[in-house]
């Protein structure tokens, strides 16, 4: 052997090395996830690890308000990202990174994260709760633009820049006004300062059309108790929708007068329901 083959097996070799660390490096915080769980709740059994799953055109930064709140309480907290490619591919992305938590496990979303949630979350015994945030609760069989089609979402056609890609089509919400649609600031961003939704409306992650029209699987809370904390200003998925979803889904409904993005307006109020879906159930 030449010592430059020798010198390729050998960067070979740490190549290799190098991708089973980073491998190792991935599983290790989740583990260190469920040793945290461990530790005892109010209720006397191991305090849960509190996941929370954003919605379309955001990503996990949306719960900065949120997060430090609950890890004030003695919580593990994990915003993972969601992919926003459409149930079939983020709710089985979910479910995948659920199971490398243990322990128990409160599921929170957020928009069309709770379509997310409401598949990922089935058949999954550790998880004892799911919070619908200013959320979709599905039933089975359900789509996105079925539930939406006779409301007065701001989401109407024009609402979006199309930007197509190889095999698909991503979504973007326009910033300035195109009437019908208000414009970002106040359909998706209403009651956010408005220098802070412009951030949010330049940072903005696509959401894929395939979202609107798959159909939505067996739903976890038939087995799985929720809550749902409701804006009353929400222009998005307007009230009367959510109550809907929400009383079908026999949730614990709460109302806070904030806009699509209370989480970021009223984290307050999401910490307070949050904190009954673990007293509840713990």
């Amino acid at each position: 052997m030449t010592t430059q083959d020798s010198k390729r097996r050998r960067g070979r070799s740490w190549l290799l090395a190098a991708a089973l660390a980073a491998v190792v490096g991935l599983i290790i915080p989740l583990s260190v996830t469920g040793s945290a769980a461990a530790r005892e709740s109010n209720g006397g059994g191991p305090k849960p690890t509190i996941v929370l799953v954003h919605g379309d055109w955001a990503d996990g930064s949306s719960w900065s308000a949120v997060i430090p709140r609950l890890q004030r309480q003695g919580y593990q907290v994990v915003a993972p990202p969601n992919q926003l490619r459409g149930p079939s591919v983020d709710a089985p992305y979910l479910a995948s990174y659920l199971q490398a938590i243990s322990g128990p496990i409160i599921l929170v979303a957020h928009s069309y994260g709770g379509f997310v949630i409401t598949n990922a979350a089935t058949g999954n015994a550790n998880v004892k709760a799911l919070v619908y945030i200013d959320a979709f609760a599905p039933d089975a069989n359900q789509t996105l633009a079925g539930l939406l089609s006779s409301t007065d979402s701001c989401l109407v056609p024009n609402a979006f820049n199309p930007v197509p890609f190889s095999g698909g089509l991503d979504l973007y919400l326009r910033i300035p006004p195109n009437p019908p649609y208000p414009g970002f600031n106040e359909c998706f961003a209403n009651g956010v300062p408005p220098n802070q939704a412009a951030v949010l409306s330049a940072v903005q992650r696509p959401a894929s059309a395939a979202q609107l029209d798959e159909p939505s699987g067996p739903p976890a809370w038939t087995t799985i108790p929720s809550w749902s904390l409701i804006g009353t200003e929400d222009n998005v998925i307007p009230p009367s929708l959510q109550e809907q979803m929400s009383t079908n889904a026999r949730a614990h409904i709460s109302y806070v007068k904030a806009g699509h993005l209370s989480l970021i307006t009223r984290p307050n109020a999401v910490v307070s329901v949050i904190d009954q879906a673990i007293r509840a159930t713990s």
